[in-house]
């Protein structure tokens, strides 16, 4: 089986490896939506545009994670979130200052949702990090994230919980000292 890398660097010239690293997420990307906006077919069109991105830039890709491409889709996934929720707001606005009927908004989440997160995964140490990738992003079980990690279950279990405690802990002070 080839790698995620491998398939990208194909899919320059050959649709069909794309194809096969589309199978190989397009059910983590989709569930990754879905617990975020909470809407099936909002989900579905967020899905659709990481993919139409990500097909868009792969020729940009660059192998940082030993031949895993999901931290590069939830990455473009994240941005396409962002630019929805950005879009929302400006076409809301829009609609607003027009005196157009204006819906009552959907329980959207603020643009600064995000904001250190990336700060303080890097301040967790490895192992907590990597399990909450594999928990998180990647959508593993805990049984998942246990083999991943060469660990038990609930060793995995802890990991998690742990370092999603510690990204609370950090958020929350870093928005409590704005």
């Amino acid at each position: 089986m080839r790698s995620d890398a491998a398939l990208i660097a194909a899919a320059r010239t050959d649709a069909g490896a794309f194809r096969e690293l589309y199978d190989r997420y397009a059910e983590r990307v989709l569930g990754y939506h879905l617990r975020r906006c909470r809407d099936e077919d909002a989900a579905h069109e967020l899905t659709a545009e990481t993919f139409a991105q990500a097909w868009l830039v792969r020729a940009r890709f660059r192998d940082e994670c030993g031949g895993t491409a999901g931290p590069w889709l939830f990455g473009i996934a994240r941005n396409v979130l962002l630019v929805s929720v950005r879009r929302r707001a400006l076409e809301a606005g829009a609609r607003e200052r027009l005196g157009l009927l204006v819906e009552p908004p959907a329980a959207a989440p603020e643009e600064a949702w995000l904001d250190g997160l990336d700060e303080a995964l890097d301040e967790l140490p490895p192992g907590q990090r990597e399990a909450i990738r594999l928990r998180v992003v990647e959508d593993l079980t805990y049984d998942g994230v246990a083999d991943a990690l060469g660990t038990t279950p609930q060793a995995a279990r802890v990991r998690v919980h742990r370092g999603l405690a510690a990204l609370r802990h950090r958020l929350s002070d870093a928005r409590s000292t704005r």
